[in-house]
C-alpha cells in the first residue's frame, strides 16, 4: 500500500513485533544447492497451518533482482520465482494449505494507481535511455572504452506483470507445472493443499487471500487457532492482518536494508554514478564499492499478535461511557491509518508519518472517545458523525501544523548548510577513511589488555594516519593517473584530468545552497487554503459547494476502502476523481453524506484493464488491432496515452514523490471503443481476456485424493468438500478439462536445467470455490469466541523485578525457543579463527568486543546485524536486537542447545 515510511515507523515504535526468521540454507557458499528437508519441525519454534503468498511481491524481485545478475529470458525467471517460492517453504514449512495469489483485474480505485506507476516507469526508462545516449556519446569522444549496447531483445518491460498479458498466461501454466512437481516429489508438500489463484481471477493477490480467510472463518469447521503466515512487503498487509481478528496471524517478508549500493546503468560496475562512468575502464574494486551482488537478503517475522499487545496497551481507554472492545480500538486504528495514505485516495496535506501524523491521530481519538459516546467503525462500516468529530479536531491545528513544518525544513536546511560549510557534505556517502588492519580503530578480533600510555599512542597515531589518508590518496591517484596517460590528448581532453577538475567543481558547488523545488502554495502563510485549491483544483476557496464535493468524495473513498478491508469490494467501478485531497477542516458536513455502493457492479475483463493501465510504451503485450487505438491519430481514445505529462512535486523533494497529472479513465468512452475490435481476437487472446476459477492440487497421499479422484470418474462433476478430509477447509470442487491425469507425463513449460519433464504426475488439479453465503452477509470483525489467546510477550506493566523476579525478554515465537550456546569445541574453533597477539576475553559480559559462552555479553563483536554469528546452517536463537546485544552462535562446530 502507498504508505512511505509506515513499515519504518510501526517497527521503531513497536520492535518485538519483530522476529528474525531462521532457516537451513538451501546453497553452500560455492552456489552448489542443498537438500532441505521440510518435513522436520519448524527450526523457528512455531509450526505454521497456513502459509498464503502475495505473488507480485515475488514476481517483481525475480523478474528484475538486486542480489543477482538479471535473468536472460523467461525461463530462468520461472526458475527464479521456483526458488523464492522453495525457500518461503523452507522457513515457513506449512502444515495444511498454501496459497498462492497473483493480481487478477483490480478494482477501478486501483487501477487509478497502477496507470500511474506504468506511466512514470514508461516515462522514467525513456528518459534514462536518452541518458545513457547522451553518456556514451560524452564517453566516445573522450576516448573511453564503450561497454557493448545490450541488444533490444534483452530489454524486459516490467509492465508485462499485469494481467492480461502473454507473460501472465505463461507464468500461470509454469507455476502449475511447479505444484505438480513438488507434491510429486517432495514429501513436505504431499499432504497439504495448494490453492493457486492466478491472474485471471479478479482481485488484487492480498484482498483474494483475505476473501478466503474470511469465508473460511465465518464457517464453523474453522479452526479458531489456525496458525497463519503470509508473505508480502505491502504495508496495507499488516492492516489487513489485523482486521481478520485472527489469533495468530504473521508477516513474513525480506529484511529491508537501506542504502543499498546501485550499478551502473551503463557498464553494469558499482561505485560510481552514470554520470562519472568511465566505462570499461571502471576496474577499481575496494571495500567501498564491493559488488553487492549473490547475498543474499535475510527475511523477518512481523508477528500480529504482538503489535495487538502494543496497540492494547497504548489506546486503553479507561472509564468510557461504553463497554471497552479492544477488537473495535484496532478497527479504528486501521481506520485512522487510512488518513496518511493507501492505494486508493491521497493522504490529507496535513498529515506526513515523518511528522508523527499517527500519534497525533491517536491522541485525537483518545480524547474525542469520550464525545463521541462509541467507536468510528463496526464491521466495516463508518459512523462519520464520529469521523466528524476527529477531523474538526485535526482542522483546529492544521495552520500550526503547517507552520511547524516550515520551521523543520529552514532548520534542517541550516544544519545541512552548516555540515557542507564543515566540509562533510555534498558528496555521495561513503568510507573516507579505511583504517589499516593494525590501527586502534579498525575492526579486531576481540580487545585485549592495553595500558592507558599505549592507548594514548594508538590515538595519536590513528589521527595522523586519518589526517594524512585522503593527501596521500589523491596523490595515489594522480600516479597512476600519469602512469596510465599515453601523452596523446592535451591537458585540456584528457579525461582524467578533466575528472579530477570536476570532482574539485564538486567539492566547491556542495558548499553552495542546495535550492529546492518552489513552493507556490505556502502552507505555512496566510490564505494558504485558496492557494491550494485555486493551484490545484483551479477554484477559489470561497466556493463552500465545491469543497463539500472533494470532502465527501474523500469520504466516500473511506468507507470503500474501510468496506474492502472487512467486507470485500463493495464496488468495482468506484474511484476518486481528483489527484489531490482536502484539508481536513473541510470535513465540517461529512456526518450528512450517506454513502451507497447497493448498485451492482463487476470488474473489468483483463485486456480492458491493460488498456485502462499501460502506457503507448507498452503496446506490444496488446493485441494489434487494440494497439492501434493508443498510437492513432484517428483514435477516439488517443488522449489517454499522452506520450509526456507533468510530475506536480506537490511540496516534496523527489519526482518519486510526486503526482502524476494523468487524464483519468472514461470507462463509458473506453469499453464503447473498444467494441470495434473485439471481434479482431485471436482465440489465445480470447481465453486471457476472460474470468478464470482457482485451482486446488492435491497429492496421492492426501486424506481427500479418493474423493477429488472419484470426482473425475462421477457425472456429477461438482460437490462440496468435507471439511473433516481438508483440515476444516469447506468450499466446493468441480472437474477441471486441463488437468493433467494421474501418473501421467507432465512436460515442462520451462525451459530450464532445473525442471524436467515430470515422468509420473502424483497430484490432481481440479477447480474450486470459496463457500457461499447469503447475500448481505455480514463478516463479524471480532474473535472467533472459541479461540484460544496466546501468551502475552510484552513485559507486563506491573511486573516488579524485586518481587516477580528477574524478568526474561522473550525472544522468538515463545519463551520455550532454545537458546543456543558454544560449547568446548565450538570455543576452540571460534578461538582458533580470531586469535590475535592479545588473545581474547570471553566470560560473561567480557570487554566491549568480547564474546560470552551462553551468546548473551553485551556489545557481542562476532554479531550479524544484531542477530548473533549466524553459520550455513539454521540456528536457533536470534538474540537482543536493541542496544548491540548479540545473540548467540549458530551452527559451526559443536554446537549444543540449552532448552531451558
Amino acid at each position: 500500500m502507498g504508505v512511505p515510511a509506515f513499515f519504518r515507523w510501526l517497527t521503531k515504535k513497536y520492535p518485538s513485533i519483530i522476529v528474525n526468521a531462521n532457516e537451513e540454507r538451501q546453497r553452500n557458499s560455492d552456489g552448489t544447492k542443498i537438500p532441505v528437508d521440510c518435513t522436520k519441525p519448524n527450526p523457528n519454534f512455531q509450526e505454521f497451518d497456513n502459509l498464503y503468498l502475495d505473488m507480485n511481491g515475488i514476481i517483481h524481485p525475480c523478474t528484475h533482482p538486486e542480489d543477482r545478475p538479471p535473468p536472460k529470458n523467461e525461463d530462468e525467471m520461472f526458475a527464479l520465482i521456483f526458488e523464492y517460492i522453495d525457500r518461503i517453504f523452507s522457513i515457513v514449512r506449512p502444515r495444511k494449505v498454501l496459497y498462492m495469489a497473483i493480481d487478477g483485474v483490480a478494482p477501478r480505485a486501483k487501477m487509478n494507481q497502477q496507470r500511474s506507476r506504468r506511466f512514470r516507469a514508461s516515462k522514467e526508462t525513456s528518459e534514462k535511455n536518452a541518458s545513457i545516449e547522451e553518456q556514451r556519446a560524452r564517453m566516445l569522444k573522450e576516448g573511453f572504452t564503450l561497454p557493448p549496447e545490450k541488444p533490444k531483445e534483452e530489454h524486459f518491460d516490467s509492465n508485462c506483470i499485469t494481467p492480461g498479458t502473454p507473460f501472465m498466461a505463461r507464468l500461470a501454466d509454469a507455476l502449475k507445472y511447479y505444484i505438480h512437481d513438488r507434491i510429486t516429489n517432495d514429501p513436505a508438500w504431499a499432504k497439504i493443499q495448494v490453492i493457486l489463484s492466478d491472474a485471471n481471477a479478479p482481485g488484487e493477490g492480498e484482498h483474494k487471500i483475505m476473501d478466503f480467510i474470511r469465508k473460511q472463518r465465518s464457517n464453523p469447521a474453522h479452526n479458531p487457532n489456525t496458525v497463519h503466515c503470509l508473505c508480502g512487503a505491502d504495508a496495507d498487509l499488516i492492516m489487513l492482518g489485523l482486521a481478520t481478528h485472527e489469533v495468530n496471524f504473521n508477516i513474513i517478508r525480506e529484511e529491508f536494508v537501506a542504502n543499498q549500493p546501485r550499478p551502473c546503468e551503463m557498464c553494469g560496475q558499482y561505485g560510481h554514478a552514470l554520470s562519472e562512468c568511465r566505462g570499461l575502464e571502471n576496474a577499481e574494486q575496494g571495500p567501498d564499492v564491493a559488488n553487492p551482488l549473490c547475498k543474499e537478503k535475510n527475511f523477518i517475522f512481523l508477528r500480529v499478535p504482538v503489535l495487538r499487545e502494543y496497540l492494547e496497551r497504548d489506546m486503553f481507554l479507561p472509564n468510557t461511557p461504553f463497554p471497552f472492545d479492544i477488537e473495535r480500538v484496532i478497527d479504528d486504528w486501521v481506520f485512522l491509518c487510512f488518513f496518511v495514505g493507501n492505494d486508493f485516495l491521497p493522504h490529507l496535506p496535513s498529515l506526513e508519518i515523518r511528522e508523527g501524523a499517527i500519534d497525533r491521530l491517536i491522541r485525537l481519538y483518545k480524547d474525542m472517545v469520550y464525545k463521541m459516546k462509541g467507536y468510528l467503525t463496526k464491521d466495516g462500516d463508518v459512523y462519520l458523525d464520529r469521523v466528524q468529530m476527529i477531523m474538526n479536531g485535526l482542522g483546529n491545528v492544521e495552520d500550526e501544523i503547517f507552520k511547524r513544518r516550515q520551521e523543520d525544513e529552514q532548520r534542517f536546511q541550516a544544519n545541512r548548510k552548516a555540515k557542507m560549510a564543515r566540509g562533510s557534505g555534498g558528496r555521495p556517502q561513503r568510507p573516507a577513511y579505511v583504517p589499516h588492519e593494525g590501527s586502534l580503530i579498525a575492526p579486531t578480533a576481540a580487545p585485549c589488555h592495553i595500558s592507558g600510555k599505549e592507548t594514548r599512542e594508538r590515538a595519536a597515531d590513528a589521527r595522523i594516519e586519518a589526517m594524512n589518508y585522503s593527501e596521500n590518496e589523491a596523490a595515489a591517484k594522480r600516479l597512476k593517473s600519469f602512469l596510465q596517460d599515453d601523452g596523446s590528448k592535451t591537458d585540456e581532453s584528457n579525461p582524467r584530468k578533466r575528472k579530477m577538475q570536476e570532482e574539485l567543481i564538486l567539492d566547491t558547488a556542495a558548499n553552495e545552497p542546495e535550492e529546492g523545488p518552489s513552493d507556490e502554495i505556502r502552507l505555512y502563510e496566510f490564505g494558504w487554503k485558496d492557494r491550494y485549491y485555486r493551484a490545484k483544483f483551479g477554484v477559489s476557496s470561497d466556493d463552500e459547494s465545491f469543497r463539500r464535493k472533494v470532502a465527501w468524495a474523500y469520504v466516500e473513498g473511506l468507507c470503500w476502502v474501510l468496506r474492502y478491508y472487512y467486507q470485500g469490494c463493495a464496488s468495482w467501478d468506484w474511484y476518486f476523481p481528483y489527484h489531490y485531497a482536502p484539508f481536513a477542516s473541510d470535513f465540517d458536513t461529512i456526518a450528512e453524506f450517506k454513502p451507497d455502493f447497493t448498485r451492482p457492479t463487476k470488474p473489468f475483463k483483463p485486456l480492458e484493464q491493460l488498456m485502462s493501465v499501460f502506457p503507448s510504451a507498452s503496446k506490444q503485450h496488446l493485441p494489434v488491432e487494440w494497439q492501434k487505438l493508443m498510437i492513432s491519430d484517428n483514435s477516439p481514445i488517443i488522449d489517454l496515452y499522452p506520450i509526456d505529462f507533468r510530475i506536480d512535486l506537490n511540496g516534496k523533494k523527489f519526482a518519486w514523490q510526486g503526482v502524476a497529472l494523468l487524464p483519468f479513465v472514461d470507462e463509458k468512452r473506453l469499453l464503447k471503443s473498444l467494441e470495434a475490435v473485439y471481434p479482431s481476437l485471436t482465440d489465445e487472446e480470447r481465453t486471457r481476456n476472460t474470468t478464470g476459477p482457482n485451482r486446488l492440487f492435491i497429492g496421492k497421499h492426501h486424506d481427500a485424493f479418493p474423493l477429488f479422484d472419484e470426482l473425475y470418474k462421477d457425472e456429477a462433476k461438482r460437490f462440496d468438500i468435507d471439511p473433516t478430509f481438508t483440515y476444516g477447509m469447506t468450499g466446493s470442487i468441480a472437474t477441471d478439462s486441463t488437468a493433467v491425469p494421474i501418473e501421467s507425463c507432465f512436460v515442462s513449460p520451462v525451459d530450464d536445467p532445473s525442471c524436467e519433464n515430470l515422468k509420473s504426475n502424483g497430484a490432481i488439479m481440479v477447480i474450486y470455490n470459496d463457500p457461499v453465503y447469503p447475500e448481505g452477509f455480514i463478516y463479524p470483525a471480532k474473535r472467533i469466541a472459541s479461540a484460544t489467546e496466546l501468551p502475552r510477550t510484552l513485559k507486563p506493566q506491573d511486573w516488579n523485578d524485586n518481587r516477580s523476579g528477574q524478568y526474561r525478554p522473550q525472544i522468538g515465537f515463545s519463551r520455550d525457543t532454545g537458546r543456543a550456546y558454544l560449547d568446548s569445541s565450538g570455543h576452540r574453533n571460534l578461538h582458533h579463527e580470531i586469535r590475535d597477539d592479545g588473545g581474547y576475553r570471553g566470560g560473561r559480559g567480557g570487554y566491549r568486543g568480547g564474546y560470552n559462552q551462553r551468546g548473551r555479553g553485551q556489545y557481542n563483536q562476532y554479531n550479524n546485524d544484531n542477530r548473533g554469528y549466524r553459520g550455513s546452517h539454521s540456528g536457533y536463537n536470534d538474540g537482543y536486537r536493541e542496544r548491540g546485544r548479540g545473540g548467540g552462535y549458530h551452527n559451526r562446530g559443536g554446537y549444543e542447545h540449552n532448552r531451558r
